[in-house]
């Protein structure tokens, strides 16, 4: 499946919001620079947003967020919509049960985009078993476990140390020295908190 590969400090702009916060650790955030200015040449003269826009806005930053193209987006809503629950939240729940969302949660990497690179490499097992798939979806009890070389453990777990306090997974019982973490529960929507609407989205899908 295709993926964005452009700079990710653009994607921060357009959507105001520093999407990866923990890339920006010790260095200079190009998106705090100019944090207000939406990319583009005529980036200056954005006109108000309308409903459809807002909307729009919300499901283009929480895509960004995730790293997951319009397709896969909408089958995990039209997978929400005949799912127990409301649908925003079991959205959400998708998104965050996704095998590099978890690694990433578990403090070991900087961004997302390091954690679907760990996956694609075959670093990442879950019950015991490999799983190269970034979007295999995570259930109750399940422990994924990084298998790489020394070398890299330890670089892990020097990001560990950096991240532990930084968008920490409740859900998740982390265990650093054998590098894994086991699903002690299914995310909530107090676990998430970066600024979302999903109701906007639902909106957006429902038209």
């Amino acid at each position: 499946m295709g993926r964005y590969t452009g700079p990710a400090w653009r994607l921060s702009r357009r959507e105001k919001l520093d999407l990866f916060p923990r890339s920006s650790l010790g260095k200079k955030s190009r998106f705090a620079e100019r944090a207000e200015v939406p990319p583009g040449m005529h980036g200056m003269g954005r006109q108000k947003l309308s409903d459809y826009g807002v909307q729009l806005r919300e499901k283009q930053k929480v895509k960004r967020i995730y790293g997951v193209l319009e397709k896969q987006f909408r089958n995990y809503y039209h997978k929400a919509t005949k799912s127990k629950g409301v649908t925003g939240m079991v959205l959400l729940s998708f998104l965050e049960r996704r095998l590099d969302n978890v690694v990433y949660r578990m403090g070991i990497v900087n961004s997302r985009r390091q954690a679907r690179q760990a996956v694609n490499h075959g670093h990442v097992q879950v019950n015991g078993r490999k799983v190269d798939v970034p979007s295999y979806q995570i259930e109750l009890n399940d422990v994924v476990t990084m298998k790489a070389s020394d070398a890299m453990n330890e670089k892990f777990k020097v990001l560990y140390e950096q991240n532990k306090d930084l968008d920490r997974a409740e859900w998740l019982q982390v265990d650093v020295e054998k590098m894994q973490a086991k699903v002690t529960r299914l995310p909530e929507r107090s676990d998430i908190t970066i600024p979302i609407k999903e109701q906007l989205i639902v909106e957006l899908y429902s038209k």
